[in-house]
C-alpha cells in the first residue's frame, strides 16, 4: 500500500498526519526527522517532505527559540491599548511594529484600538518608550498602560 507522502493542505485545512507533526514540533521544535519520522509512523524523507510544504503553505511561519526574558534582564512585561485616530491607525501601526521593544501588536475592534505587547529592561525604559517613541506619533488620542505582576500561562503557537 502506497502511502501519499505530501501534505494535502486544501483551503486552509490540514490532515491529522500534519496535525500530529505540527504539534510534535511544537513540543520540541529540535525534534529530529527521523525521531519524528518513528513518533508519526512515515518515513524520515516523507516527514521532511511534509514540514517543507507545511512552510512553504505558510502553515509554519519559522522555527524560534523561546527565551525566558527575566533571565536576559528583561523585568518589566506591559500590555497597552493604543486609540488612534481612525486616519493615522495603519501609519501608527507601522511605526510601532518597527520598535525592538514591541512583540506583539494588533488592531482590536472598537475605536480603532492597537493592543500592543511590550518588554523592557526597567520602568525607566517603558517610560522613555512612552514618552519619546508613543505619544509623539501623530494621532494618538489616548493610552491604557498595564503591567503585568505574574504569569501564570503563556501559550506560544496555537491549540491543533
Amino acid at each position: 500500500m502506497h502511502q501519499k507522502t505530501s501534505s494535502p493542505i486544501e483551503n486552509g485545512q490540514i490532515d491529522e498526519i500534519d496535525r500530529k507533526i505540527i504539534s510534535a514540533l511544537h513540543q520540541n521544535g529540535r525534534i529530529s526527522y527521523t525521531d519524528l519520522a518513528k513518533d508519526i509512523g512515515l518515513s524520515r524523507v516523507a516527514v521532511q517532505a511534509r514540514i517543507n510544504t507545511l512552510m512553504e503553505e505558510g502553515v509554519i511561519e519559522r522555527f524560534t527559540a523561546v527565551i525566558n526574558p527575566e533571565k536576559i534582564g528583561i523585568t518589566v512585561s506591559a500590555f497597552f491599548n493604543v486609540e488612534v485616530e481612525p486616519k493615522y491607525l495603519h501609519e501608527v501601526a507601522d511605526q510601532l511594529a518597527d520598535e525592538p521593544v514591541v512583540t506583539s501588536l494588533y488592531h482590536m475592534t472598537g475605536p480603532s484600538k492597537l493592543h500592543m505587547h511590550g518588554l523592557f529592561t526597567s520602568n525607566q525604559e517603558m517610560e522613555t518608550f512612552m514618552r519619546e517613541k508613543l505619544y509623539p506619533l501623530p494621532g494618538i488620542m489616548g493610552v491604557d498602560c498595564q503591567v503585568l505582576i505574574n504569569r501564570y500561562k503563556s501559550r506560544m503557537g496555537m491549540r491543533l
